[in-house]
């Protein structure tokens, strides 16, 4: 239940503190004084979207805090654990919201700032807020068959009809997306089987441009490599008459007998008879290469044959010769890919039909369901609006069972139906009333008054309330267009419906008022410069001069107060 509001530089209150009681607490005022305040500062608290005008002129920032007690409401300790935002009490949350002047928010929960939409989904769990304009909502279809899978109370049926429905736009949006790229995809298709022909005649390998074009480099300068190896060979060991090694080796030998006689030759000698050695493998080597060279035009032939074929492949498309091999993989790939696409939509079809299939069955248990709870939910409200002063009322809820037409075919034609397939089930809700004796039900809009629509939609809250556990509930000036014996009637059902739960009705009709077990009255101070809002708590006392104000007004007299006093007592 709620505890206590703290309200901080919000619209025209500077500051404001309510505590709240168990039972049924009624807000009375007088009008312009701001009776909703409270219930507009509470639903901030609760995640609704805050303007820059909730801020008191000439203030940096509102405050908002409401703390509620949590010690009966498993739900609500349950998602505070699994969040982890539970204090370590576990028996209080605390939910507050910081607005700027600017229009900036935050929000927290038991300290932790949370994300808006964590506000939203706890506030559901701790109060159901009834606002003055529900009757409005009442006789829209979406709104009523909101209202009656309220009352059926049968989440897992909504999921199942909502989860495949999803699924099925899903399947259908993949579906049309594959039949619009079909024309592109086969056109696509053929260019690159033809390209991967090609390749797959050629069948380049990765890496093997590079050896390529290595060999034939070599092979198309062979005669120059063999004429100057062989210069090169005679020039360093092989000229009988002078060459280089024979001629460095004699001067190592001379310059190693110097050594022996003047240590300080020592270095000279060694780099001389290092150089001997490397220069003697360095001709081996050069030997060695020389002999393995050979004049092969048969050979070159087939290698330049290659090597300018992949240049050509690889210009056609655009790439470096090395890329070709990777190219051609990735090619194949995409052909893949296109190949599975046009099988897809084989695959596609046929899952949508089984998707409907599983649709169709969730869709039909959840309008088993609602039909149950139509039957059970009209009776209810039929009584209650004889309670409240429509004697010859009665309500029925008709449910009409859409048909999904057979519009799919397993072809690549596949008409769509999507309009059809909705994420609430195939059932057009509507709400009927006769008012007057001897009148055919109708639709509520077309037969119905708006005091009349008042009634109705308080007597379906009240039974929606009781159905379905909230710790606390709130009355947003619901009784609208009521008065009398249909007001005194109004306040004895929200009384009973406070035996087990937290009621604050916002009202201004003494008949609801006297009912609370809390009253508090809402007033406007000004002093000509400044405006403010206070709210107190009324003494009995004052509460006999307040329920007096609303039977006369502003001139109460001694038969107005002791009507007053009759009320509160009755």
């Amino acid at each position: 239940m709620l505890l206590q509001l703290n309200i901080q530089n919000f619209a025209i209150v500077k500051s404001l503190d309510i505590d709240w009681q168990a039972g049924m607490t009624t807000i009375t005022g007088e009008t312009g004084a701001g009776k909703s305040i409270a219930i507009d500062a509470l639903g901030l608290c609760l995640g609704d979207r805050a303007t820059t005008n909730v801020v008191r002129p000439n203030c940096k920032k509102a405050e908002l805090a409401a703390i509620f007690e949590t010690k009966n409401n498993l739900s609500a300790q349950q998602w505070l654990t699994q969040h982890d935002l539970i204090l370590e009490s576990e028996s209080e949350c605390i939910l507050r919201r910081v607005i700027s002047s600017e229009g900036r928010s935050k929000a927290y929960i038991n300290g932790s700032q949370v994300p808006l939409a964590q506000l939203k989904e706890i506030g559901q769990l701790l109060i159901n807020i009834h606002g003055q304009h529900d009757h409005q909502l009442i006789v829209k279809s979406s709104q009523q068959c909101k209202l009656l899978d309220e009352y059926a109370d049968h989440p897992t049926l909504l999921d199942a009809v909502k989860h495949y429905a999803k699924q099925w736009h899903k399947l259908n949006k993949e579906l049309t997306q594959l039949q619009e790229n079909k024309i592109q995809r086969e056109a696509q298709q053929q260019l690159i089987q033809y390209q991967v022909n090609e390749l797959d005649e050629f069948s380049p390998q990765q890496g093997e441009f590079e050896t390529l074009e290595s060999d034939y480099k070599r092979h198309a300068n062979a005669q120059d490599l063999l004429d100057t190896t062989l210069q090169s060979l005679q020039t360093l060991v092989e000229n009988e008459n002078f060459n280089v090694i024979d001629s460095l080796r004699q001067c190592s030998e001379n310059i190693a007998s110097l050594a022996a006689i003047d240590n300080t030759l020592n270095n000279v000698a060694e780099i001389l008879s290092s150089s001997v050695i490397q220069l003697e493998d360095a001709g081996e080597d050069l030997k060695h290469y020389y002999q393995q060279l050979e004049l092969d035009p048969q050979a070159y032939a087939m290698i330049e044959e290659r090597y300018s074929t992949t240049v050509q492949l690889a210009k056609k498309h655009n790439l470096a010769p090395e890329d070709l091999a990777k190219f051609h993989q990735t090619l194949k790939q995409e052909l893949a890919e296109i190949c599975h696409d046009g099988s897809r939509i084989d695959i596609v079809i046929e899952e949508l039909h089984k998707t409907e299939q599983y649709y169709q069955e969730a869709a039909l248990a959840l309008s088993t369901s609602r039909n149950q709870a139509a039957e059970t939910l009209s009776a209810l409200i039929t009584k209650s609006m004889r309670e409240l002063n429509m004697p010859d009322g009665q309500f029925f809820i008709a449910i009409e069972q859409l048909i999904v037409a057979e519009k799919s075919g397993h072809n690549h034609n596949h008409n769509h139906k999507s309009a059809t397939l909705a994420i609430n089930g195939l059932d057009k809700i509507d709400f009927q009333v006769s008012i007057n004796p001897g009148q055919a039900l109708e639709a509520m809009n077309k037969v119905a008054s708006g005091g009349e629509l008042s009634r109705i939609s308080l007597a379906m809250q009240v039974i929606l309330a009781d159905k379905v556990i909230t710790p606390t509930l709130i009355f947003d000036e619901v009784d609208v267009g009521i008065s009398g014996p249909t007001a005194a009637m109004v306040g004895t059902k929200l009384q009973q419906l406070a035996k087990n739960t937290q009621v604050i009705c916002v009202t201004h009709l003494p008949q609801v008022a006297c009912k609370g077990h809390q009253q508090l009255f809402v007033s406007k101070l000004t002093d000509g410069e400044h405006t403010e809002t206070k709210v107190t708590e009324l003494s009995e006392q004052s509460r006999v001069q307040e329920i007096a104000r609303l039977l006369a007004g502003d001139k109460i007299s001694e038969h107005s107060l002791a009507n007053a006093q009759e009320l509160l007592t009755s």
